[in-house]
């Protein structure tokens, strides 16, 4: 059984980085996205003028995760039930974004790989070499 994961880890790995590599430039198209300097991409859903959080804040948000095939692998939106961290153990991406988001504002990010799980993926939901899609709303500081 343990063989069988493993190629499949293999082939996914192949799989995903084509498939973020394709998300990634679609989304990169898109009108008023924005790309980072770290490949981060965000887009802006609501602003609102407020304070910003500092990377020692503990944060509470709801977020929406899916990978570029669209299957989602979080959201705290339909649970109900916010998500409340210290934002330096957040994924680099998450917490780079998070950081440029004043409090109560909505924004989408797309993290490529080297700012979320990279090679090694995340357990079963999260496969190497994959792209994270991220909506989030900064609700408050704890």
């Amino acid at each position: 059984m343990a063989r069988k994961q493993t190629s499949r880890s293999k082939g996914s790995s192949g799989s995903n980085r084509k498939n973020s590599e394709q998300f990634l430039e679609k989304f990169s198209r898109h009108p008023n996205t924005v790309v980072c300097e770290s490949g981060l991409m965000y887009k802006v859903i609501e602003l609102v003028e407020g304070l910003y959080v500092s990377e020692t804040d503990t944060v509470v948000i709801n977020q929406r995760i899916l990978l570029a095939d669209g299957s989602v692998i979080a959201d705290s939106y339909r649970e109900g039930m916010p998500e409340t961290f210290e934002l330096r153990e957040a994924i680099d991406g998450l917490r780079e974004g998070i950081l440029l988001m004043p409090i109560g504002s909505r924004y989408e990010f797309v993290l490529p790989p080297e700012l979320a799980w990279g090679k090694k993926g995340n357990g079963g939901k999260i496969g190497a070499n994959a792209v994270l899609h991220f909506d989030v709303r900064l609700i408050r500081t704890a």
